[in-house]
């Protein structure tokens, strides 16, 4: 059975930081590109960062470049997501999700699994 199953989320005050974590299983973890996804109360989901199934590439939406690192640690199945410098318009929820590409893509588009989410709250 596939699972990715987010943690970390929770209520920081602006300018605080979170660190989310989400941890795969039930499918080969290297073939995978992986990408973090937010979806805000009323607004559509978008996508925050995804990086490559080696790890060796990394895309950021422009409203998180210089404050969002994502990497993975392939070795646990696990993808990590640094929020810094949180402000109150990232509160939402994130999921993870994985998508199978040739070795070394990156992609952020046509998901196979996704996550359930986690509810991060950055209060002003």
């Amino acid at each position: 059975e596939v699972q990715l199953v987010e943690s970390g989320g929770g209520l920081v005050q602006a300018g605080g930081s979170l660190r989310l974590s989400c941890a795969a299983s039930g499918f080969t973890f290297d073939d995978y590109a992986l990408g973090w996804f937010r979806q805000a109360p009323g607004k559509e989901r978008e996508a925050v960062s995804c990086i490559s199934s080696d790890g060796g590439d990394t895309y950021y939406t422009d409203f998180v470049k210089g404050r969002f690192t994502i990497s993975r640690d392939n070795a646990k199945n696990t993808v990590y997501l640094q929020m810094d410098s949180l402000k109150p318009e990232d509160t939402a929820v994130y999921s993870c999700a994985a998508a199978r590409v040739p070795r070394g893509w990156n992609t952020c588009f046509t998901m196979d699994y996704w996550g359930k989410g986690t509810l991060v709250t950055v209060s002003s």
